[in-house]
């Protein structure tokens, strides 16, 4: 995973996630979850909020559940 992935916030993800035209549709407590289409498909990506560094498990699950690739997030940035 590259480097540059793993020293992004959860403002920094939200916004990625807006310019790939998700939605916020719900949170509650600590977690945000953002809704979109990609490639047709519904995809589902949940954020926590007001975290400064996500792990790499964490980033992993969150660019898997966005359906985007590590390059389509990195150019999103």
């Amino acid at each position: 995973m590259h480097p540059k992935l793993l020293s992004l916030s959860s403002r920094e993800v939200e916004k990625i996630l807006r310019k790939n035209s998700f939605l916020l549709t719900r949170s509650k407590g600590s977690h945000q979850q953002y809704v979109g289409f990609i490639r047709n498909q519904k995809r589902r990506v949940t954020v926590i909020s007001h975290q400064k560094n996500f792990t790499l498990k964490t980033m992993a699950s969150m660019i898997n559940q966005s359906g985007l690739t590590e390059e389509e997030w990195l150019a999103s940035i």
